[in-house]
């Protein structure tokens, strides 16, 4: 779907999201990193301590996907966190990539 599904998907999916979650409720979605203000604008109403974390193929290339994690009815600020890196100069998977996606290591998007 981040390939695929328009602005109005996802605005109405996030709004679905509100909707159906508590209070400090959290929604985590992936989305390509063209689209990070589609998503910004989206969670704007009903979202706070939203968490960004863009995810980048390999050094010095921009990010192509970008997780988002947010906080229904929160108020702190948002958090631009340190890119994650998919691969090593050489193509490589990077340790850490291999580890969340191998080895099913935790991957943190708290801001903290």
């Amino acid at each position: 779907m981040a390939r695929t599904a328009s602005h109005e998907t996802l605005t109405v999916w996030l709004r679905t999201a509100a909707r159906l979650l508590h209070a400090d409720g959290v929604v985590t979605l992936i989305w390509r990193a063209d689209g990070l203000g589609d998503v910004l604008a989206a969670l704007a109403n009903d979202f706070g301590a939203i968490a960004v974390l863009p995810v980048h193929p390999k050094p010095g290339a921009s990010a192509i996907r970008v997780l988002v994690r947010a906080t229904k009815g929160s108020r702190a600020p948002l958090a631009l966190l340190p890119g994650f890196l998919l691969a090593d100069a050489d193509g490589k998977p990077t340790a850490v990539a291999e580890a969340i996606l191998r080895n099913g290591e935790a991957l943190s998007l708290t801001g903290n």
